[in-house]
């Protein structure tokens, strides 16, 4: 598979592999389906979550927010209640300055790798929030402190310690492309795919692996588990692409990528929005994007709701 992907050295060859670049993900999709006036229901957690709940998509619980500098020193007040708990910024991407403690104590908080942090140094980790250094531009930004999720044993052999997530690309309300990111030793227990966790290509009509990446290079088993990749299915399918479908109508963009979690007691879970999704899940599914998105066009039916337009999906032949 990845010889395939090799030849497109030239941008001829590219395009008649249908993959979608960067420039025409931006300049033909993005631009003429995302209203920039639009971007701060995704790019906004708080707003995203609030958006979320008053249409019934599963979210982790907020536990508490934290707004300015002289809060920080209040994080124990705020989490007192929770033996553990998930620091994130508002305005972050891709993962950055998600911090998830899974105990502490009077002198050290444990974070998910098992890593011994000090007061001070998570102090640090939330003040660093506030001043934006891991927020979009570089803007002021607030804590999140959201409850952790606990990933399904469904997944128990293809994940190393990080949650796996399911990265959906909707397209006008429909389901158009889906993977899912596996944490590695080597992402240090991150699902992300440029720091070396696994992408694995879903086939959209049953949630079932069919590719499987890591740094762009075809795998077919976890590099720490040695679970075979390719006999990973999502359980709950149906209730992930709902979610997907249902954050159209929530952020009233026409193309966004949804990340989704399977809790093992509260379910399929939306952690985030995206509204200018990455390009790498093409190479997890071995495919380009740009025939999806012109059936979607051309082909499937309007003025659905969302429920008839996962069952669309699900229905077709492929």
């Amino acid at each position: 598979m990845w010889e395939y992907f090799k030849i497109f050295s030239l941008p001829q060859k590219f395009r008649q592999a249908g993959i979608l670049g960067m420039n025409a993900r931006n300049y033909k999709i993005i631009s003429r389906c995302n209203k920039r006036s639009l971007f701060p229901n995704v790019d906004d957690k708080v707003q995203t979550k609030k958006l979320a709940n008053g249409i019934d998509i599963n979210t982790p619980h907020l536990i508490g927010v934290i707004e300015y500098q002289h809060q920080v020193k209040d994080l124990l007040k705020v989490v007192s209640a929770h033996d553990e708990f998930v620091i994130k910024p508002a305005h972050g991407s891709q993962g950055k300055g998600v911090l998830v403690i899974k105990n502490y104590n009077s002198e050290y908080f444990t974070t998910s790798s098992g890593k011994t942090l000090t007061f001070k140094e998570v102090y640090q980790h939330v003040s660093n929030i506030l001043s934006g250094l891991y927020s979009l531009g570089g803007q002021y930004d607030v804590a999140l402190i959201e409850e952790v999720v606990h990933f399904s044993n469904a997944f128990q052999n293809f994940s190393y310690q990080g949650i796996p997530d399911v990265r959906l690309i909707v397209y006008k309300g429909f389901p158009a492309m889906a993977m899912m990111r596996l944490a590695t030793k080597e992402s240090d227990g991150r699902a992300n795919l440029h720091q070396g966790a696994v992408g694995v290509g879903l086939n959209l009509q049953t949630g079932k692996a069919i590719n499987a990446v890591q740094h762009n290079i075809p795998v077919t088993r976890h590099p720490d588990t040695d679970a075979d990749l390719m006999e990973l299915q999502v359980p709950f399918w149906r209730e992930h692409l709902l979610i997907g479908a249902k954050a159209y109508e929530m952020t009233s963009l026409g193309y966004v990528g949804a990340d989704i979690v399977l809790d093992s007691e509260r379910g399929p879970m939306m952690l985030e929005l995206n509204a200018r999704p990455g390009l790498a899940i093409q190479i997890a599914n071995g495919k380009g994007l740009k025939q999806a998105l012109k059936e979607i066009d051309k082909y499937y039916p309007q003025n659905l709701n969302s429920e008839q337009r996962v069952d669309y999906v699900l229905n077709l032949q492929k």
